[in-house]
């Protein structure tokens, strides 16, 4: 599959290997008979009128022909909504410039996007994740009474709020800096879940991968740098100390929040990475498509490609194993929980 993008508005599709070669020589230097003499060359079969409409009609709707209004003039130009849907459930525009706000922050926070700076914090992170992960068993219990003490807990779940705002615009500040785009930064919210979004274009299009993962990877780094100066403050306190314990849940929940970012499951950050290392797109959709073919038709699900059947598979078969795994994970968790 090609990406393919519209230059004008930053919209994106995906093509196969044919419509790529025909889209790529549609250069204005070409004739179409010329086009047709090639593709013939190249797939052992020419092109008819039916097949030049149907690609024609494709690049007309998604406005890429020169001449098929790809292009809007400023004053017809329609006006964006900074409110769309209900109450209960829709998005709201936070700032007017998304671009202008994100290359503010970038250029602001661009000192600390270095390696002398970013090696130690991560070194930090695992540092702290390290010690906590040996601490689980009093952080569980700490945490479980933490979830019966109202007062607490809303302090808690606000600065856990307040690290996802940290998280999003940790992904857009990582994507100015390796040449992306933020198109709109706002809140959405599906009562009683509101979140921060930062948007961000062009990183499919990015030429390196590793720039690309750290845009993925950027938001949950970022939420296990938020809970460095909460740990010192942990560390030194004793353990009989009732601030310690509403740390320790900020700890543990924080920690499981930035985590589970990484995890290889639609929507989390994990997903995409992993998308990105293996160049697949719509990793998960797709694996299950093949998955359902091949125990309806086995010769059809044959006639995808190796590499194909062997990434479908994996992650069919390793999404499933890594749900169970947490699912019962969390059962052991919630039966062994410490009495109140």
């Amino acid at each position: 599959m090609h990406l393919v993008k519209n230059p004008t508005d930053g919209t994106c599709f995906t093509v196969g290997p044919k419509e790529y070669f025909l889209i790529s020589r549609l250069d204005g230097a070409r004739s179409t008979h010329e086009i047709e003499d090639e593709y013939a060359v190249a797939f052992g079969r020419r092109l008819g009128e039916a097949h030049w409409s149907q690609l024609l009609s494709l690049l007309g709707s998604r406005r890429l022909l020169a001449g098929s209004g790809s292009s809007t003039p400023a004053s017809a130009a329609p006006l964006v909504r900074p409110f769309n849907g209900t109450l209960y459930r829709g998005t709201l525009r936070l700032v007017a410039d998304a671009v202008a706000t994100s290359g503010r922050l970038h250029q602001a926070l661009r000192p600390l996007l270095r390696r002398h700076v970013l090696l130690p914090l991560l070194a930090l992170c695992v540092g702290m994740e390290i010690v906590l992960a040996a601490a689980t068993p009093a952080l569980t219990r700490d945490t479980w009474w933490l979830v019966h003490q109202p007062v607490a807990l809303l302090g808690v779940l606000t600065l856990l709020w307040v690290s996802t705002v940290g998280h999003e615009l940790a992904h857009g500040v990582s994507a100015r800096h390796f040449g992306g785009t933020v198109s709109e930064i706002g809140l959405r919210w599906k009562l009683p879940v509101m979140i921060m979004y930062c948007r961000v274009d062009n990183y499919r299009f990015l030429a390196k991968r590793r720039h690309q993962l750290a845009i993925g990877a950027s938001g949950a780094f970022m939420n296990l740098v938020f809970l460095l100066p909460f740990a010192a403050w942990w560390l030194a306190l004793e353990p009989a100390d009732s601030t310690r314990r509403v740390l320790s849940g900020l700890l543990l929940l924080g920690s499981v929040q930035a985590l589970v970012n990484v995890l290889p499951l639609p929507p989390l950050d994990g997903y995409t990475m992993l998308g990105h290392v293996l160049r697949v797109d719509d990793y998960a959709p797709e694996s299950g498509r093949y998955l359902r073919l091949l125990l309806r038709d086995r010769q059809a699900a044959a006639a995808y490609p190796k590499r194909a059947r062997l990434l479908y598979t994996a992650y069919g078969v390793g999404s499933l194993v890594l749900v169970l795994a947490l699912i019962g994970a969390l059962v052991t968790a919630v039966f062994l929980l410490p009495p109140i």
